[in-house]
């Protein structure tokens, strides 16, 4: 059984999230894994699988921002929003200049609200759209708040934009494109994407899926897994008392005379509890009037 921790996996082109989840699961002979944050299939880049017990830290990470780059094709538009979808109408070849599309890209960044495209992962009455859409049903998704931090212009050979995108979680890539190409008045879809970081990893810290499992098939997988100690290290840290070590088990609410330090600000939304030797113990918050923290997610 591999160690708990995450996989940063550098994500080919061609199977879905949940397929790159299976063959993780059968090269490290684990049943316990999942992903965070969707990639398409035939999107590629960063993309996080937890192993073991660290699964139970996506709600944490799940939120962190996102990074892109692709190619939008301008022109025409298609029902999936990208390159492997039906194109809706004709091709227009009446192109923007450089500055209206730089000028149009500018006008998406900030808060604002999107429509998921009805081909995703996202669920509409416990089934994905994409199913949905693929049986001819009816149904729509309501807009969602999304923030766009920089939908930057990278290179324009007409009809391909080449782009930079950093967004919050959530964000689709592909409504961007579909937007923009109404907003232009000429359609427009993806036609490739690749995810650059996910949070604090990026594509340095990644991983090709093959290599992983070629490392699997050797014995060696187990050195790509960042363990649970690396991961949220932004949050606060505090050390647990050998004595105190078994209070945390049972959820209780750790004092100051049971850390070895000071306890974390009260402000802390999220602190991580160490042992002495190292050992992530577990989550735990500020407790509710009084100096102390709560464990709520207990790894030991």
């Amino acid at each position: 059984m591999p160690r708990d921790g995450l996989l940063v996996i550098d994500k080919p082109a061609g199977p879905t999230s949940h397929d790159v989840v299976q063959r993780v699961r059968k090269a490290l002979a684990t049943r316990r894994a999942g992903h965070g944050g969707t990639l398409d299939p035939d999107a590629t880049g960063v993309l996080l699988v937890a192993v073991g017990r660290a699964t139970r830290f996506f709600p944490f990470l799940a939120g962190d921002a996102r990074s892109y780059d692709g190619r939008i094709r301008l022109g025409l538009a298609t029902d999936t929003y990208d390159a492997s979808g039906r194109p809706l109408g004709e091709e227009c070849r009446d192109w923007p200049g450089r500055d209206r599309l730089a000028e149009a890209m500018r006008a998406f960044e900030g808060p604002l609200l999107q429509t998921p495209p009805r081909f995703s992962a996202k669920k509409v009455g416990g089934r994905p759209g994409h199913e949905r859409a693929r049986a001819g049903e009816d149904f729509t998704f309501g807009p969602a708040p999304v923030t766009v931090a920089r939908f930057a212009l990278r290179a324009y050979e007409p009809p391909i934009v080449e782009f930079e995108l950093d967004c919050s979680a959530g964000t689709y890539a592909r409504s961007l494109a579909h937007d923009l190409g109404r907003r232009l008045g000429c359609g427009a879809h993806i036609e490739t994407l690749r995810r650059t970081a996910a949070g604090p990893y990026g594509l340095a810290d990644a991983v090709p899926l093959a290599v992983l499992e070629a490392d699997a098939a050797r014995g060696r997988a187990e050195g790509r897994i960042l363990p649970v100690e690396a991961l949220l290290a932004d949050a606060p840290a505090a050390v647990v008392l050998p004595a105190a070590e078994g209070k945390v088990g049972h959820g209780a609410v750790l004092g100051p005379d049971d850390l070895a330090g000071p306890v974390a600000p009260a402000d802390a939304p999220l602190v991580r509890l160490f042992s002495s030797s190292g050992r992530l113990l577990a989550l735990a918050r500020p407790a509710a009037g009084r100096p102390g923290l709560h464990p709520f997610l207990v790894l030991a």
